[in-house]
């Protein structure tokens, strides 16, 4: 299966705010330059499925509408993580003791109180294993970087803990609005 993953458009927001799971807004114009920039380059009559965040639903709505998609389903699963305390806030303001802590321990460590990487690898990996039952030859996927990051790592085939590290020690190199395909 080919999977066409597509980061969401720019969201909204100053720069250096922490904001993964927060639900914020995206500039009406660098969401219609990126939604004629995909309208191209994606195919048709393809399944979409989308992170149910306003930055990926608004998107892959009106992909699914001028492309036009074989449905929209949104999924959970894909959201971005969760940084709980940490949302909305500036990356500098967050105190250094608490993101050398997160850095040290990658995968298990609950960054805010929030999400830790292991468990965003479960459930992407989950929603995965669900997608490919679904035997589809190509589906788009509009999320976050660091979905993305999960579903290249998840490539590999390695033990879940090792796929998390994968993608939580990968460059982010995602831009805003970037589709880039893989294959399972």
């Amino acid at each position: 299966m080919r999977l066409i993953l597509v980061r969401h458009p720019a969201p909204h927001i100053d720069n250096g705010i922490c904001y993964g799971r927060s639900d914020v807004a995206v500039a009406p114009e660098e969401m219609a330059k990126i939604r004629i920039a995909l309208q191209t380059a994606l195919p048709a009559h393809v399944p979409l499925y989308a992170s149910p965040l306003r930055r990926c639903t608004e998107l892959a709505s009106s992909l699914a509408r001028e492309l036009p998609a074989s449905g929209l389903q949104l999924d959970a699963r894909l959201a971005e993580m969760d940084f709980g305390s940490w949302e909305m806030q500036p990356w500098h303001a967050i105190a250094r003791a608490e993101i050398d802590a997160w850095a040290a321990d990658m995968a298990h460590y609950r960054p805010g109180g929030g999400e830790n990487v292991l468990a965003i690898a479960t459930r992407v990996a989950a929603f995965l294993r669900d997608l490919l039952r679904e035997q589809h030859a190509t589906a788009v996927i509009v999320c976050h970087a660091g979905t993305i990051r999960l579903l290249c790592a998840l490539q590999a085939g390695l033990p879940l803990e090792e796929t998390a590290l994968l993608a939580a020690s990968s460059a982010h190199k995602i831009a805003y609005g970037a589709a880039l395909s893989i294959d399972f």
